[in-house]
């Protein structure tokens, strides 16, 4: 029988919304092929609800959960690299404390590599909401085939991080997570495409991810756009992005930068995101 046991990572901080945060593991424990180990890493001291949380699935899963204590923050980079070496299994899945992973999703996702020896990494889109899951308000849709996350890595991320199940030996191969603020999801994504790593992203959605009218405020920050020009200027250093890629990704930035919000959110409605109307 082929081995289906994975693990799921997920990092911690105080700043976490405690009633998310429960939600996110009620999402994992009632998959309908369960973890065999929840890697949970705590980013640093957490608020007193939060830790309540940690004891209480400890306690009533004993077996199940894996505890990764550190002493201060150290960014989500570093967090999920500590946590990572302690995962027991091959497969691991990442999560985030606030998005819910839809029941069927880890089973699809291990199935995914027991057909594929050679898979490396698997993702899927995502569905979008505010406050209630069961109004989804639009999707994040990514490529799926091997070549086709490939070419899009050039210029975006193939794949919603939190989406994501890899083999813990190829993320190791390529020296893990970056210590970046941000986007060192997408950094870790091209050096594994780029050493010939194998992808897939699922064509349907398998998490829930929970959006809110900050998000667009922060994609509109100067230093964000700044560290994503930066991000793909570097792939261009390195030959993997062309000079016509980072121009249309600089180009882009700063168009966001100085659009005014009610633009932004048009823009990125209509070419980057499926919209649901209301049902």
């Amino acid at each position: 029988m082929a081995d289906k046991r994975y693990s799921v990572l997920i990092s911690v901080y105080t700043r976490e919304n405690p009633d998310y945060f429960k939600l996110s593991i009620e999402s994992m424990v009632n998959q309908t092929l369960g973890p065999e180990e929840i890697v949970i890493v705590k980013d640093g001291p957490l608020t007193e609800e939060l830790d309540k949380i940690v004891d209480y699935y400890v306690s009533n899963y004993s077996e199940l959960f894996t505890i990764v204590t550190l002493t201060k923050n150290v960014g989500l980079g570093k967090a999920l690299n500590e946590g990572l070496r302690v995962c027991r299994n091959e497969l691991v899945a990442r999560m985030d404390t606030d998005d819910i992973s839809l029941l069927y999703r880890y089973e699809l996702q291990v199935n995914e590599f027991i057909k594929d020896k050679d898979l490396d990494i698997i993702g899927s889109n995502i569905d979008e909401f505010y406050e209630n899951s069961n109004e989804i308000v639009s999707s994040r849709i990514v490529p799926i085939e091997h070549e086709e996350i490939m070419k899009f890595s050039k210029r975006r991320n193939p794949f919603n991080h939190p989406t994501v199940m890899y083999k813990k030996s190829s993320v190791l191969r390529n020296s893990g997570y970056s210590d970046f603020r941000r986007n060192q999801d997408l950094d870790l994504f091209v050096r594994m495409l780029n050493n010939g790593c194998n992808a897939r992203n699922i064509n349907q959605s398998l998490l829930l991810f929970r959006a809110n009218n900050e998000n667009l405020k922060r994609r509109k920050s100067w230093k964000k756009c700044k560290s994503y020009i930066s991000m793909i200027y570097s792939f261009w250093r390195n030959g993997y992005s062309s000079l016509i890629d980072l121009t249309i990704v600089a180009a882009s930035q700063i168009i966001i930068f100085v659009s005014p919000s009610w633009v932004l959110e048009s823009i990125t409605s209509k070419y980057l995101r499926k919209t649901y109307k209301s049902r």
